[in-house]
């Protein structure tokens, strides 16, 4: 029996939609497959990068330890290696650049609190006081500096009081989206924007002033390595006693080959008239412990950059925290 034209016409539709529905299927398929391919490449890409930079670490700890042969009771700028860029040649065309830092000399975070237990820790006034001395040099208001010091304490401290211009649950829990604190040990330096009283525009400004050293020790600033820009770090180490002036020249009258102890930094004429306490005494060092490593690990379309801390306190160093990726 012969089809009509209408039905002949039905059956081609179907047919050509049956065909546009199959080629969108396999377009679908085959985009598919080339993300994962991509993506699969990619993955490889980073695997390689990071297995490199893991590689130029292990580089980058040998040089430390080779500087720190030089002078086991001191570490000075001599070498020009403090912050000097090294690049490192890698297979297929790529480049890991590296760049070797004090690592100690900034404010430590963790220096707030003391005790042996991380989870027991107790306000250190001291260090509350020297980090809100560190902020007004820095030209943040008193109040404000004494309100991020001691909130910063009462977020490590292990108990639920609040100090004088601290806070703890009641505080933050009164937030737009409510959190506790930590009541332990900062791991990041970016920790501080959930503290109270930190800004964007202050946690900008104290920022490259800040580290978290696994320790709740003070602040171990190395006077053989500072620069004159860092002497806000010199005038924390006694509130309203040392100012920025006298920091700077403190800083300029290291001798070439470094201070050989830490009796002749504090002797010198500039800082002989003041009477540190004992433990400020002591905080100064003249031989650096922990040192920061920058990796940027360039292969190919891929980057990853890598930041280490290595403690070199006793021999060899080795490396105690590290992380992926751009600091915040």
């Amino acid at each position: 029996m012969p089809r009509k034209p209408s039905e002949e016409g039905a059956a081609l539709l179907a047919v050509l939609l049956l065909v546009a529905v199959m080629s969108a299927l396999a377009a679908a398929s085959l985009e598919r497959l080339q993300l994962s391919t991509r993506l699969a490449g990619n993955i490889v890409a980073l695997d390689q990068a990071r297995a490199y930079a893991t590689g130029a670490e292990s580089l980058a700890v040998l040089r430390i330890n080779d500087l720190l042969a030089r002078d086991a009771g001191k570490t000075t700028l001599e070498g020009d290696w403090h912050g000097e860029e090294t690049a490192l040649p890698l297979p297929d065309g790529g480049v890991a650049l590296a760049r070797v830092w004090d690592g100690g000399n900034c404010f430590n975070l963790n220096s707030v609190a003391r005790g042996g237990d991380p989870l027991a820790l107790e306000p250190d006034q001291l260090a509350v006081q020297q980090f809100a001395a560190l902020m007004r040099g820095l030209e943040i208001p008193n109040g404000d500096a004494e309100r991020i010091a001691w909130s910063l304490a009462d977020w490590i401290d292990g108990d639920e009081r609040p100090l004088r211009a601290g806070g703890e649950d009641t505080l933050y829990s009164r937030a737009d989206t409510p959190y506790r604190p930590g009541n332990t040990l900062l791991a990041e330096v970016s920790e501080l924007r959930a503290i109270a009283g930190v800004t964007g525009e202050y946690y900008q400004r104290l920022r490259p002033w800040l580290c978290t050293l696994p320790t709740t020790e003070l602040s171990p600033i190395n006077v053989n390595t500072l620069s004159t820009e860092q002497a806000p770090l010199i005038a924390m180490l006694m509130p309203y006693q040392i100012n920025l002036a006298v920091a700077r020249q403190a800083i300029e009258a290291r001798p070439a080959v470094g201070w050989n102890s830490i009796a002749d930094f504090w002797q010198q004429p500039v800082l002989a008239g003041f009477e540190p306490s004992g433990e400020v005494i002591g905080q100064p060092q003249i031989r650096t412990r922990y040192f920061r490593l920058e990796l940027d690990v360039r292969l190919g379309e891929t980057e990853v950059e890598q930041v280490a801390l290595i403690d070199a306190s006793a021999p060899p160093a080795r490396t105690v925290s590290r992380r992926w990726g751009r600091e915040e």
